[in-house]
């Protein structure tokens, strides 16, 4: 699936470029650059182009799911040229499904993932990459640095998922929000060839 990534990324790495972009520019489907009043620098990039930047970006993924806003903080690596699925990222071993930091993800409201009511606030996003089969974790402590003090008693649901192939390859490793019908959705993570979708429900 092709959308647009909201890139987060410290202003020195972009003190080059200009926050200006003319209408042309916007249609031909070059990158945006603005810098809001937050002090960071937001990306908008067509998935299709080509990615320069260099290292992991720190990136946000937000969305709806029912009434429940859902938001993912994670640093974004790029393929590069690696094997990445048993090469840079093992199999069977527990994953931040980023970098430098454990994913978090944040909801606003209750929601059900694989059976079991998860009540609203902050949380870590983990996975088990497996070549026929992902374990998807949602863990208590959401503030680690990768999978350093992952322990599994902090764990809240674990879900298992089938991966997915893409035709297209996903240079970034970005995390989307889909909803499905009224209280219904999943988030997919997208990364190289691969695809893996958790389904999420909102409890009313």
């Amino acid at each position: 699936m092709k959308g647009i990534i909201r890139l987060l990324i410290p202003i020195a790495l972009l003190a080059n470029c200009s926050t200006k972009k003319t209408d042309e520019q916007s249609q031909s489907g070059a990158s945006q650059v603005v810098a809001p009043s937050d002090g960071d620098v937001r990306i908008i990039a067509e998935q299709n182009e080509s990615d320069t930047l260099k290292g992991s970006l720190k990136a946000k993924a937000m969305g709806t799911i029912g009434n429940v806003g859902v938001t993912i903080s994670y640093y974004s690596p790029a393929v590069r040229g690696r094997v990445v699925w048993g090469g840079l990222v093992p199999y069977d071993n527990v994953w931040v499904t980023g970098a430098h930091r454990a994913t978090n993800i944040e909801f606003n409201h209750d929601v059900v993932i694989g059976g079991v009511n998860i009540i609203a606030g902050k949380y870590g996003l983990f996975t088990i990459p497996g070549k026929e089969e992902w374990t998807i974790i949602i863990n208590k402590n959401w503030d680690q640095h990768l999978a350093d003090n992952y322990d599994q008693k902090d764990d809240v649901v674990r879900v298992k998922v089938k991966p997915e192939t893409e035709e297209t390859n996903q240079e970034r490793l970005r995390y989307v929000i889909e909803p499905e019908g009224d209280n219904r959705g999943e988030i997919v993570i997208y990364w190289e060839k691969m695809e893996i979708s958790l389904p999420v429900a909102a409890l009313n």
